[in-house]
């Protein structure tokens, strides 16, 4: 299985350029704000959040090229967003120009958020499709914490063009990926189901498996599936036979971004000078934030597969809830900045070994070969448009509510309602073909 990890490992350097890209603009968001003089509202829609809603466009849209070309050269295009969304991003010349190449990068972001995780899905077996899925999670938080080291160093840097710096240095690992994911082979998945080129899918499994048998295998369940989709008339995902996956991903993506994940990772510096921290100490402390979600999203690769997707769930969901009380009761108390900064730890370290791990696998497992891109779209499309919609949201929040402590509250109580899906309607999925999962959730 050497080939699947190095493969999917190549895959995942779209998580790393996505957890960079989301992230990069919180170390620039003051200067811009600064540099332009932009309104709470503008700054909210433009500036924060135009790459969340190229994001939701990417996501949305993103499974029709996905099923129409392949997996291969979508990821490649993805690759060229990022390219040009980091050049353009730092040479920009307006609050307009900016927001145009910022919504570029989110179109990449959005398709590699249904691209990576469907390919490598794909290519895994059922004992292995956990952690190897959550690769790209692990690059995302990864992306994330170069993002906020990035951010640090380069803070006054230039003589106030350290923003453009910040933001254009995505370009070297972007050009990076884009050759780096040419090497990889077409999903068989897609080459047997999509295409009807059973030959081509035969080749790249005997690339996959160690042994000729577990290729012939696999391929089997694989042609057995198209066989029986091609026997039946084609069925729109929005139809009665895949209503209980397309609630599964719904309410799995909006809860991801209610638990305010997004919210604290792009105003992290804000929300922490107004916990009590100094500028220069409040972009250190953001370094802090990305240490722990790296950390404990190892912990949750570990887990992925041996306690299963709903155990992850449930802890990170007890955490969050925990957590989120708690940085509320900070800021209502006006406690010292250490013992907020603990809480918003504890939360991120919640969100890295729950939501964070298993949203990604989750969504890759429960569509059918026949609709995993359009199903990819829906639940990553719900996971971004929520994310716009907090992001946008975030200045004039912080505005309305200067004392900081209904925002948190509120993410709380969210999650309350996080812990009871857990428990009432999630399935578990770990250790199951995705042959296996599609019979089990159309029943």
């Amino acid at each position: 299985m050497r080939n699947v990890q190095k493969w999917s490992w190549v895959v995942a350097v779209a998580g790393f350029l996505f957890g960079f890209d989301t992230v990069v603009i919180s170390g620039a968001n003051e200067p811009i704000r600064e540099l332009w003089n932009t309104s709470p509202w503008f700054h909210g829609t433009f500036i924060m959040s135009m790459a969340l809603w190229g994001t939701v466009l990417g996501s949305l849209f993103g499974g029709k090229p996905l099923d129409a070309w392949g997996r291969k050269p979508t990821l490649f295009w993805i690759g060229v967003l990022y390219t040009i969304s980091a050049v353009g991003s730092a040479m920009a010349w307006d609050p307009f120009s900016f927001s145009f190449f910022r919504f570029l990068g989110g179109i990449g972001v959005g398709a590699s958020s249904v691209a990576a995780p469907a390919y490598i899905s794909e290519i895994s077996g059922a004992k292995s499709r956990g952690r190897l899925v959550a690769l790209y999670q692990f690059n995302i938080v990864f992306g994330i914490l170069i993002a906020f080291l990035s951010n640090y160093f380069l803070a006054g840097v230039g003589g106030g063009l350290d923003w453009r710096l910040m933001l254009g240095v995505e370009a070297l690992p972007a050009i990076i990926y884009t050759i780096m994911v040419m090497t990889v082979p077409e999903s068989p998945r897609w080459l047997a189901v999509k295409k009807g080129d059973s030959q081509a899918a035969k080749k790249v499994l005997q690339d996959l498996f160690e042994t000729k048998e577990e290729a012939d295998y696999t391929l089997k369940a694989i042609q057995a599936d198209a066989a029986a989709t091609a026997s039946k008339p084609p069925v729109p995902l929005f139809s009665r036979k895949f209503r209980f996956p397309l609630m599964l991903a719904f309410l799995l993506a909006m809860f991801n971004q209610l638990s305010g994940i997004n919210f604290i990772l792009y105003y992290a510096p804000s929300i922490l000078e107004n916990a009590g921290f100094a500028g220069k100490d409040s972009l250190l402390s953001s370094v802090s934030l990305g240490g722990i979600n790296l950390l404990f999203t190892f912990v949750g690769l570990y887990f992925i597969d041996r306690l299963g997707r709903k155990q992850l769930m449930y802890i990170g969901s007890l955490g969050y809830v925990f957590s989120l009380s708690m940085v509320a009761f900070a800021f209502y108390s006006h406690a010292a900045p250490l013992f907020t900064l603990t809480f918003i730890l504890l939360f991120i370290a919640s969100h890295a070994m729950g939501q964070g791990a298993v949203i990604w696998v989750f969504i890759s497992e429960i569509f059918p070969n026949s609709v995993r891109g359009s199903g990819q779209s829906w639940g990553t499309g719900t996971h971004w448009v929520f994310a716009a919609m907090i992001t946008l949201l975030g200045p004039v929040m912080q505005d309305a509510f200067p004392e900081g402590w209904p925002i948190f509250a509120f993410f709380a109580l969210c999650m309350v309602f996080q812990l009871a899906f857990t428990h009432w309607i999630m399935p578990e999925t770990k250790g199951k073909s995705l042959e296996e999962l599609q019979t089990e959730l159309e029943r």
